[in-house]
């Protein structure tokens, strides 16, 4: 394990210290010289100009990794930059050549009859076989909401989820993501809440939260079990603990935070657009689909079916440049 990795496993523990830091940087670091003072012997076991020469490496190398890093993101921005003026470039010269090409094209002449109603009975055949796809998908959207239909009997007398995927408990909310929980504790107090006046305790499914010398607000076990250390909490507005918990597994919804509270109805949590991506490829697909076409209806726009027809035939016609299709009559 490097030396990096080795010292990033106190991310989370710091990171809950500085939260609680109202004076910024300068508490932080008042909280840590004020330990070394107390507890240690830095500034009297290895002198006063030993102890600062320490602290003064210590910056200078820290500042050294932060330069290189920013160094090295200017580089791969640039990079990318590069690259992307490439592609420009590269898609500007192949529209310059299609278009020259299109110029030498040989002139328009008109079909036949014959051209015609050939040209009439493949198009319609292309457009049955949509026909039959377009049935298919219908009649499996279908079945799909017949089952729902029944799961729906499981469901009842669950709570529906509030606008973050989680609820409104009478003495706290949550809510939710594929990632993470988010619990946010408010207290009726006179005076704003410091560290000590709480206590918050969370295991890998165990969770407490309540004001010293009070019955807790939650204790209890948790619905699954979350990454210790990637979890921290901190206190809002001198009013309110807020604590954000990384799921283990996640791909699951949590029906609750703690076993003993009631559930929600996670199949009506409504996943952010940018989530579209977690589901299987089947599922999205017809997803999209039907977002797309009734985004269209209400345009009054085509449908993804119509715009394929219409693409079938822009297409045929784009490959024979030299027929007339004026003659043609499509429905």
């Amino acid at each position: 394990m490097s030396a990096t990795s080795d010292t990033e496993r106190y991310d989370g523990m710091l990171m809950g210290l500085a939260q609680q830091c109202e004076g910024g940087i300068q508490e932080l670091l008042d909280v840590f010289f004020g330990f070394l003072a107390r507890k240690t012997d830095f500034y009297s076991g290895a002198g006063s100009d030993q102890a600062k020469k320490m602290v003064l490496t210590k910056f200078d190398h820290y500042k050294s990794v932060v330069c290189e890093r920013l160094e090295k993101e200017k580089a791969e921005k640039e990079a990318e930059e590069k690259r992307r003026q490439e592609r420009i470039a590269k898609k500007k010269a192949e529209e310059e050549k299609e278009r020259l090409q299109s110029e030498q094209e040989p002139k328009i002449k008109e079909l036949t009859d014959e051209e015609a109603k050939q040209l009439e009975k493949d198009l319609q055949n292309v457009m049955n076989n949509e026909s039959e796809s377009i049935s298919k998908d219908v009649e499996e959207i279908n079945e799909k909401t017949a089952s729902d239909d029944e799961e729906d009997e499981k469901d009842k007398g669950k709570i529906k989820p509030n606008v973050g995927n989680g609820a409104d408990m009478p003495n706290y909310s949550w809510t939710q993501t594929l990632q993470e929980v988010e619990v946010r504790v408010p207290f009726k107090v006179s005076f704003p809440l410091k560290g000590k006046d709480v206590v918050v305790n969370f295991e890998k499914k165990k969770l407490y939260i309540g004001l010293k010398g009070h019955p807790p607000v939650i204790d209890g076990t948790m619905y699954n079990d979350i990454k210790v250390e990637e979890s921290t909490w901190c206190i809002v507005d001198g009013k309110t603990i807020l604590l954000n918990m990384e799921k283990v597994n996640q791909m699951e919804w949590w029906s609750r935070v703690v076993t003993t509270e009631p559930e929600i109805n996670t199949r009506k949590v409504q996943p952010e657009n940018s989530k579209l991506s977690d589901l299987d490829g089947e599922t999205r697909s017809m997803v999209e689909k039907m977002m797309y076409d009734q985004r269209q209806k209400e345009l009054g726009l085509p449908t993804s079916d119509e715009q394929k027809k219409q693409d079938v035939l822009k297409k045929f016609m784009e490959q024979h440049p030299e027929m007339d299709f004026s003659k043609c009559k499509f429905s």
